[in-house]
């Protein structure tokens, strides 16, 4: 997957600004006039990072950060602001759990560094859940092998503590593979 951004904002220009400033980075990225155009993207295409805006007419970036939460909680997601209170950096900070917190104008250098940042940590949160979806399926079909061949994933040592491996021959793994295969 391409290392896409969504940018959403109800001011044009800041949008210009942000695609501008990020032009030579090896981003593909879009932007939305608001959060709920925001979110009709984010159907169609998968965002690994998005910037929002906090003051928009509609539904604000607090609202629409906490939606992009409970919709697609991977999307590691930043709050840019030129209007910083405490009570809506408060809001967005708890309903949206924003990564980073921006108020404009922005340091360029420093939004740089924060979305290579939040896109590293998507990719590896990513590569975490398909470990952990490789480690549940191969706890399956390690069970599957117990069930069929008690005994199989038991480990033997040796009194020096070295781990015994029985001999078997290459016929009697290939039986073995050949009826496992047949249970399916």
């Amino acid at each position: 997957m391409e290392h896409s951004i969504l940018i959403v904002d109800d001011e044009p220009h800041v949008i210009s600004a942000l695609m501008r400033g990020l032009d030579e980075e090896p981003y593909l990225i879009q932007g939305a006039p608001g959060g709920n155009e925001a979110l009709q993207l984010m159907t169609q295409h998968r965002f690994k990072v998005v910037i929002s805006d906090e003051k928009m007419p509609g539904m604000d970036g607090a609202e629409f950060l906490g939606r992009v939460k409970e919709l697609y909680p991977e999307t590691v997601r930043i709050m840019l602001t030129g209007h910083a209170s405490i009570e809506a950096t408060m809001r967005a900070v708890n309903s949206g759990e924003i990564y980073r917190f921006f108020t404009k104008p922005w340091n360029d250098t420093e939004l740089k560094l924060a979305l290579k940042s939040a896109v590293e940590k998507y990719d590896l949160e990513e590569e975490n859940r398909r470990l952990l979806r490789t480690v549940q399926h191969q706890s399956q079909e390690l069970k599957f092998l117990e069930k069929s061949y008690p005994g199989i994933s038991a480990l033997r040592r040796e009194s020096d503590g070295a781990i015994r491996i029985d001999d078997i021959s290459q016929d009697e793994i290939d039986a073995i593979i050949e009826q496992c295969n047949r249970q399916r």
